[in-house]
């Protein structure tokens, strides 16, 4: 082999440099369990117990659902937990904020319904929105949403802690195209990593199949920490269950929530527990 071809380009060398630097793991170096943002339910070994995670610091996770199947209901709780802690309607579900705050991204919906979206976490969990950080994208090109979220992430990296991407799909132009699918899931990968935040997703499921959406579907299923499947009642529209379909973790145990007459979600202690309206 000539010199020539053994030289490396300076920045090509520097950029090698820092992901050798960054990207190697020690097998013998003790790393510790991700810091849990979301959990549900615990499981108890020797004599423990330990929360069973939803999801964690540097990870992503993402819900599928048919349309409307209740998923804004579901994110719903998922944001007033890690907002309120205990509240009356989060039963098991368990917010680990620590003093981080929650970026809830809606890409379907206008400015009117998106805020009632909005306000019934805020209700939930009896807050007021200091830490709690709402925008409707709707009006935005897929280009301008992904940029836009990228340049929120870094700007305002410091205090945040989880991210609801409510319509993933919308950030790209096609889901069935798997260079675009794949750009997309990458970028979802390097947020979470580099800002150490929890990234929640929502996409539809396939009509007639348990399978998300197109290709950008399938990458979210390979590359996500957990893989959450909500199913409504055959017989009660107001019924949902939730269902850990994977997870790189502990799995969560299927549990169930409804909506109540005043159209707040509120997660049920089982069947037996179903308030009837």
């Amino acid at each position: 082999m000539t010199i020539e071809l053994m030289k490396i380009e300076s920045g090509k060398d520097e950029k090698f440099r820092y992901i050798l630097e960054n990207a190697y793991v020690d097998p013998s170096e003790e790393i510790e369990h991700p810091p849990i943002a979301l959990s549900f339910g615990e499981h108890y070994a020797k004599k423990a117990s330990f929360p069973i995670p939803v999801g964690t610091y540097g990870n992503f996770s993402f819900v599928q659902a048919p349309p409307k199947s209740k998923k804004t209901f579901f994110v719903s709780l998922l944001a007033a937990a890690y907002l309120g802690g205990n509240t009356p309607y989060t039963g098991k579900l368990t917010g680990h904020r620590d003093g981080k705050c929650l970026a809830h991204f809606d890409t379907e919906q206008g400015r009117y319904h998106a805020q009632r979206v909005f306000r019934r976490t805020l209700d939930m969990s009896n807050k007021h929105n200091e830490c709690y950080q709402t925008y409707a994208l709707r009006s935005l090109s897929p280009k301008d949403r992904l940029e836009f979220i990228e340049w929120y992430l870094y700007e305002y990296a410091e205090n945040l802690g989880v991210v609801i991407l409510d319509g993933i799909a919308d950030l790209c132009v096609d889901v069935n195209d798997i260079k675009e699918a794949s750009e997309i899931v990458q970028y979802i990968m390097k947020w979470t990593e580099d800002l150490q935040i929890h990234i929640v997703c929502v996409i539809h499921s396939n009509f007639g199949s348990d399978k998300p959406t197109g290709h950008l579907g399938s990458f979210l299923e390979k590359k996500t920490e957990t893989q959450i499947q909500l199913e409504v009642d055959s017989d009660n529209k107001n019924l949902v269950a939730v269902k850990c379909k994977r997870s790189r973790s502990f799995p969560f145990e299927d549990f169930y929530f409804q909506v109540t007459k005043e159209g707040l979600p509120i997660i049920i202690d089982g069947l037996d527990k179903l308030i009837n309206y």
